[in-house]
């Protein structure tokens, strides 16, 4: 991958990596708390779907921290499990849409809009810290991708939350639920790709 080299890599580059991923770490497992009580409380799918990419967050992050000074096949390997994650994931969203299609209710558009926009405020916090370190290595590169998600995951939500307001119908929130399940399938394909490209380099 582009970027991905270790160059620089030595005690105080690495500092600043464990750093920033101890901020990204500890905001999405808060976020995940409070989305999760949001859904709940909304009603909605949508919302629900991106609490668990933000839990998910929380573990990639855990993992990028382990990896941060360890080697290029580490990082690799390390990468490799997080786009397994990331498929989870997409997998967990595919349960909650069924489960919602086959006993549909309304969600609180209210709830939606709300949370999603503060999930919004705290993952472009997350984006800024994360931003100088995205070509740095495959391991930052790999968090940064899962970083770009929660803010496509966050707009999708608030923009279900004006279809429902809109249509008086859950569908958007499912219609939402299932174009993000389709996004992180599409990003989990893509950080494993990298993954297995950096374990056959030489």
């Amino acid at each position: 991958m582009d970027g991905c080299c270790e160059t620089g890599a030595g005690p105080e580059f690495q500092r600043r990596q464990r750093g920033t991923l101890l901020w990204v770490l500890a905001i999405n497992a808060l976020m995940f708390f409070v989305i999760v009580a949001g859904a709940l409380v909304g009603r909605s799918t949508a919302l629900l779907s991106d609490s668990l990419d933000n839990l998910g967050d929380a573990l990639t992050y855990g993992l990028s921290f382990y990896a941060v000074s360890r080697g290029r096949r580490v990082k690799a390997k390390v990468a490799l499990f997080k786009g397994g994650l990331i498929a989870l994931a997409a997998l967990g969203v595919g349960g909650q849409i069924l489960a919602r299609a086959l006993n549909p209710v309304l969600p609180l558009f209210e709830a939606m809009g709300a949370f999603s926009l503060l999930a919004l405020g705290a993952n472009l916090l997350c984006l800024y810290l994360l931003w100088r370190h995205r070509h740095e290595d495959l391991n930052m590169s790999s968090v940064w991708e899962c970083s770009r998600n929660d803010i496509v995951c966050n707009l999708s939500v608030f923009a279900a939350a004006g279809a429902v307001w809109l249509s008086g119908s859950g569908w958007p929130d499912l219609l939402v639920a299932t174009a993000l399940m389709l996004y992180l399938l599409r990003s989990s394909l893509r950080v494993i790709a990298s993954a297995r490209k950096e374990l056959r380099a030489p």
